[in-house]
Parts: C-alpha cells; structure tokens; sequence
C-alpha cells in the first residue's frame, strides 16, 4: 500500500532561510519540492556534484585493486580530503612515468639493433673531421661497392633487414637511396637505466596506492557523503521561489501524514509560516510504500519496473504470492530449493554481520528457495533424480497425492495464468473506482462476469451448463456492462462501437496472455531435463577406476550442476518478471511513473 502523504508550503524570511533548512534537516521526513533552479545552472554545485564524481572515482579505483581492506574504521572527512588528493597526484604522476616509460621504450626499440654507444663519440668524430650515418635497408637492396665507396659496416641483421652505418669525411655527402635512421641523443645503457628507474617509481606508486586501498576507502566514502550532503543542501537551498523583492522565500514538500505531528511541534516553535494540506488529483505526490513484512521483500521487484502513482494501487502485495509460486515453478527442483535455503540459512549464522540492505534479499531468497522444494514435489523432481522412485512410504504417499504429470502441469500454468489475469482485472476495477468513480468500472467487472461464468461453466457443467439459461444470462448482463459502460462520457453508440472493438482485443490479447505462462511449465520442465543429463554424464563419463571413478563423477555432477542451477536461477528471476510487468500488469490497468519519497534529512557522517 502506499503511505498517506500531506503537502507543505512554508514561507521564510530570507535571513532565517539557511538556519530554517538546517533544522527542517534535522527533522528529516520532509521531502523538498526540488526546482529547476536547484540544478545545473549553480556553479558552486556543479563544483561540488564535480567533487563527488572525484571521490566516487577515487573509491572505484581502490577497489578495483583488489587489495584486502584492513580492519574496519570510521570514516574520517579530513583524512578522506588528504586522501583524494594524495591519490590524485599519484596518478598524475603515474601518467606522466606510463608516457616517460613509452617513449623511452620507443628509443630503445631504436637503439637495440646499433648496440651500445656514446652518442658524444659520434660527436668527437665529427670534431675529428669524419660523419657516421646510419640506416636501414632489405637485404637484396645493399649494394658492396658501398662497403668501399662509404666504407659502410654492417651492424645487425634483423630477419631480411640490416643494419648498416657509412663512415664519410663531414664534407663529403652519402646519397643512398635507402631509409636514413635518425637516432635518440642517449645512450642504450643510459635508456635503459631510465627504464629500469621508471619501474622502480611506477612500483613505489603502486604499492602507494595498495596502502591506501587497505586504508583509505572509509576515509574517501565519509569525505563523500559529506559532499554529498552538501550538495542535496544547495539544491534544496534554491528550490525556494523568491516573493516580496526576494525578502520571502517560498518552499514547498510533502511528508507522511503520520509524521506530520512531528513536524508541527518544530514548525510551532520557529518563525516561519507553514501550512499543510491533501494532495489535489494534479499533484505529483512522492511515493512512500507501506507494505506488511512479506509484502516489503517484493519492492526491489517493484521498482525495477516503476513505483505506482499516488492515487493508484500499489500492486506489490497482490503480485508477490504469484511471484513466489511461479518462481517455484520455473525452477522446479526440490533439491534445487534445498540447496537455496541451506546457503542462505549457513551464510547468515556464519557471517560476522549482515548488513541491514541484505537481510531482506537473504529472506526473499530463502522464501523463494522454500517455494521451489514445494513446487519441485509436484513433479517429485531432485537434482535431476525422481523422488518418486524411491519405494518409500513417504514419497509414495506425496506421489499419490500431489504428483502431476507433463500435461497436468501444462494444465496447471494455463489455470494459474487465467486465475492471475482474472485477478488483475478486479484490481482494475478497484483501481478505476477509486480513482474516477464506480461508473467507469461499470465495463471492467462486466469482462470479469463474461470470463469467470464461462469459465465456471466449463470446469463444473454440472453446476452451470455452457450455454444454458443461467450462462446465458450471465453472458448477456456482463455484455450490456461493457458495451454500454465502456466509455460513461460517450453517447451509446461509441459505447457500442468501443465494446466490439475491446472484444476484438480481449479474444486476441486474452488467449495470447494465458499462453505466455506456458513458459512455467517449459522451464521447469527443461531445468529437469538438463539436469538429469547431467546426471547420465556424471554416471557415464567416469572411468572404470575405484579411485578416479567417484572423483570424475562427483566433479561433474557439481560442475553441471552448478551452471544449471545459475541459468535456471536467472530464467526463474527474468520469467516470473516478465508475466508480472506484462501479463499481470496490463490487465490490471497498471500505469506507474510516480518518484519515490526522498526526505530531506542530514547523513550521519564521523568526522
């Protein structure tokens, strides 16, 4: 469900503003009305959003070294501020030693083939009245008679090419019409040594860097969120519209209507004007959603399709039973769920601490691992292996009660899915009475009479005949409602024109909606295939051997296992998903697009 909200607008003096945010800060269940003069346009908060992308990028670095982070701390602001900055020379510098470092190696790649030498001999022999060139030519293209004509020597040859210097009088002019060489003004043993020193500074920067990894990431993260902090201030800061030659500032938010008494015994305290109303059908209305503990595990689902609007149904709690069953489903393996619930059950006793974020996403993945053991006794279904083999009481009991066979479950996932779209078109009916009033849900409950009679009397004809007076007559009220209501503003006859045509749409949308939870059956179907071919591998590729025998096959049962149960997992997330956000949603008249309540409240930072 989602949580009843209350509008506020307050009107400050604007040399009380500053101290009035900061303690409507303090309150912390306000949620400003952000303008567009709290956005790009303030070049002290562009300074400060710019800030945060630095230590944002400082942290992702740090981490992405992969180095063990030492004992946890506190996050320190000043330490965080000394950090970015150490950090942000090292890798400057770093830049400049990686393009030192290419460049002298392209000197080296020069030198290697002319070997090592003073370029201040070549020097000396000039002085001395003698010139040495060097160059570079294929092999078939060097000529003898240089050897006597430029008393060329051959320094090196590298494949088909050599290497090759002139010794000239400085007067005396070389033309070959071969590539000339133009060589650094050091040395190869002094490059190299560059090289060497190179190395030596990009590895103390490194381990640099390591330390601070160990180190230093509370540090930047507290420095962060103080940014942070600051620049939510600043935005809220210039959300106010200025009245009165800009001596009144106007600012307006919402807050939840149980935390409005909280507000009123600060706001009775200060000078500022305040007054607080119900939202108008035309108010966007942040979105706070207030569900019961089962309900609240579902919302992460829920928002990665988009949070309702304020005046519509908050379809989490009512998607949520579905979800869990055709998770089961999907994955369709007992053993599959067992081993689910025992890794998430071992891995909260043995960590040290579960951080609050988690704990729900470990509960929601031990109900749907515990709706998987119950879904994969439908089918008996075990790691690839039949319960329903094993000549037990037990399972031989539950083979005769619940087992269901290939077209039995086939049957099931096309009840299901008519029994989820049947419901989303109640929930549509409620949604349109409490939004626009019972007249406009007059058409939707009359598809639902249509569907359910029809559906009552083909699955108990000895109840209701298909066909008879009684189906008949249901028939015909729930047409008369959605012909004649299906637009309560329109005359008759675009009424009548509008109800033949969502005929149309119900008799080709409908079908092919219930026949998109086939997929429930085929997955789970599929899973268990792959998983007793697994099975047979393991059994069939293990050697005849006491020892490798067991071995070979246990290290393919797990392995195949494993990727089974990793690609079964997704599909069992993604499928479920797909039927809820379309199926599901589509037929309850789902619209969304409401942004979620974010109060304007002061993070807990240690200085």
């Amino acid at each position: 469900m989602i949580a009843k909200m209350k509008k506020l607008t307050f009107l400050v003096y604007h040399k009380e503003y500053e101290d009035f945010l900061k303690e409507i800060r303090e309150v912390g269940v306000v949620h400003v009305v952000e303008k567009a003069q709290g956005g790009a346009g303030n070049a002290e908060l562009q300074d400060s959003i710019r800030l945060s992308s630095r230590y944002a990028a400082a942290v992702k670095t740090l981490r992405g070294m992969g180095v063990l982070a030492g004992a946890s701390h506190a996050g320190d602001v000043r330490k965080g501020e000394e950090a970015l900055k150490e950090i942000e020379a090292l890798q400057q510098e770093m830049q400049r030693l990686s393009h030192q470092a290419q460049l002298t190696d392209k000197d080296i790649a020069v030198l290697e083939p002319w070997g090592n030498f003073e370029p201040r001999d070549l020097a000396r022999l000039a002085e001395a009245g003698y010139r040495i060139d060097f160059y570079v030519c294929p092999e078939k293209l060097f000529k003898e008679e240089w050897m006597t004509e430029y008393h060329a020597m051959i320094i090196s040859q590298s494949g088909s090419r050599l290497y090759f210097i002139t010794v000239t009088p400085v007067n005396s002019p070389v033309e070959l019409e071969v590539e000339a060489v133009r060589l650094p003004d050091k040395s190869l043993a002094s490059l190299k040594e560059n090289k060497a020193a190179i190395v030596t500074k990009e590895a103390d920067i490194h381990k640099r860097m390591e330390e601070l990894a160990a180190t230093a990431v509370p540090d930047l993260e507290a420095a962060q969120a103080s940014v942070h902090a600051q620049i939510e201030f600043s935005k809220v800061e210039l959300s106010a519209d200025s009245l009165a030659d800009n001596k009144l500032l106007l600012l307006e938010g919402w807050a939840p209507a149980a935390s409005v008494g909280q507000i009123q015994e600060y706001l009775n305290t200060s000078n500022a004007y305040y007054e607080i109303a119900d939202p108008t059908p035309d108010d966007d209305v942040p979105i706070l959603l207030a569900n019961n503990k089962f309900a609240r595990l579902f919302e992460p689902i829920m928002r990665l399709y988009m949070l309702p609007k304020y005046r519509e149904l908050d379809l989490t709690p009512y998607f949520a039973p579905f979800f869990m069953l055709f998770f089961g489903l999907c994955l369709g393996d007992s053993g599959y769920g067992l081993f689910m619930v025992l890794a998430v059950t071992i891995y909260r006793l043995a960590a040290k601490q579960v951080s609050d974020s988690m704990k729900p996403v470990l509960t929601l993945v031990q109900l749907l691992g515990a709706s998987t053991m119950v879904c994969g006794l439908l089918t008996g279904t075990c790691f690839g292996f039949n319960l329903y083999d094993i000549q037990l009481p037990l399972f031989q009991s539950l083979k005769e009660s619940i087992s269901l066979d290939n077209q039995q479950m086939f049957n099931l996932s096309l009840i299901l899915g008519g029994i989820q779209i049947i419901f989303g078109m109640i929930l549509k009916a409620v949604n349109q009475t409490i939004q626009l009033g019972f007249k406009y849900a007059v058409a939707t409950i009359g598809w639902i009479l249509v569907l359910v009679s029809t559906a009552f009397a083909f699955a108990f004809p000895s109840c209701m005949a298909m066909g008879g007076t009684v189906h008949l007559v249901l028939l015909g009220i729930g047409l008369l409602m959605a012909y004649l209501y299906n637009s309560p503003d329109k005359n008759i006859f675009v009424n009548i024109g509008l109800g033949l045509w969502d005929s149309y749409n119900m008799a080709t949308g409908l079908l092919g909606d219930v026949l998109s939870y086939v997929r429930l059956f085929a997955l789970g179907l599929s899973g268990g295939i792959l998983a007793s071919v697994f099975n047979s591998l393991a059994a069939g590729m293990s050697p005849d051997n006491i020892i490798a025998g067991p071995i070979v096959m246990a290290l393919i049962f797990l392995i195949g296992h494993s990727i089974n149960i990793f690609m079964n997992v997704l599909g069992a997330m993604v499928h479920p998903m797909r039927l809820t956000f379309v199926e599901f949603f589509k037929n309850s008249g789902y619209e969304g697009g409401g942004k979620e309540y974010k109060p304007f409240k002061k993070e807990v930072i240690s200085e």
